[in-house]
Formats: structure tokens, sequence, C-alpha cells
């Protein structure tokens, strides 16, 4: 059985676009290029350039479109992001902080609405 091809970015299956991928192709869920370095089978952030083959040229920006002749689709390049660390994180200053400064109330103003208010304090309009 073979690998489904899905975006490097978002993880979104790509089994609608033609084989092989042309260079302006973008993914339909998240519009991110796809003939990119980190969608392509010789990426490798452990080797040289981050690419395993030997004659490419270099290509500075790994995440956007290039011209690359080299370039083949690669099923497994999307990883999610591991974001226990930052969760954990968070925890930590809320339980320091007394809670997420973030969350909001039923009927309490927005981020955008509280400084539309200060602002108007501090030129002297009226609320």
């Amino acid at each position: 059985m073979t690998e489904v091809l899905v975006c490097w970015k978002c993880g979104a299956a790509l089994d609608g676009l033609p084989l092989p991928l042309g260079r302006r192709e973008e993914c339909p869920a998240c519009g991110s290029d796809l003939h990119v370095c980190r969608m392509c089978r010789f990426y490798d952030t452990g080797v040289s350039r981050a690419c395993r083959e030997p004659v490419a040229e270099e290509v500075k920006d790994k995440f956007r479109s290039n011209f690359c002749g080299y370039f083949q689709a690669r099923p497994g390049a999307y990883t999610p992001v591991n974001d226990a660390p930052s969760r954990a994180a968070r925890a930590q200053l809320d339980a320091l902080f007394g809670g997420d400064a973030g969350e909001r109330t039923a009927g309490s103003a927005s981020d955008a609405d509280t400084a539309r208010e200060a602002l108007e304090k501090l030129f002297g309009k009226k609320p």
C-alpha cells in the first residue's frame, strides 16, 4: 500500500492534485507552497545544505516554492507540532498569576474593545 501525499505544513491530504507537483502548486487547505524543500524526499536537516541530493543547487528558503529540478514529493513530510512544552509553560504561568489572562466571560469586552476604550480615554473622547 502506498502512503498518501499530505501537505508539509497542515497535514491535509493532497490526493486530488496531479503528480508530479508543479512549481506553483499550493495546498488546497492552507494555501502553502508545495514545491518546497520541506516536502521533498531529499530534504534532510542532518546533512549539509539540508539536502541529500549531491548535485542540486542550494536553496536558501526551504519553505517557499523553488525551481529545483530534483524535487520529488515525499509522503511523510508532515510532522505535527509537539505543543506539550508550551502547554506546560502556560499551565505554570496560569498557576503563578491566577488563571488564564486571555479568558473572557460572556459579555465582557474583547481586547480590541478594551484597547479602543483606553485610546479614547487618552485622547479625551467619551467611550
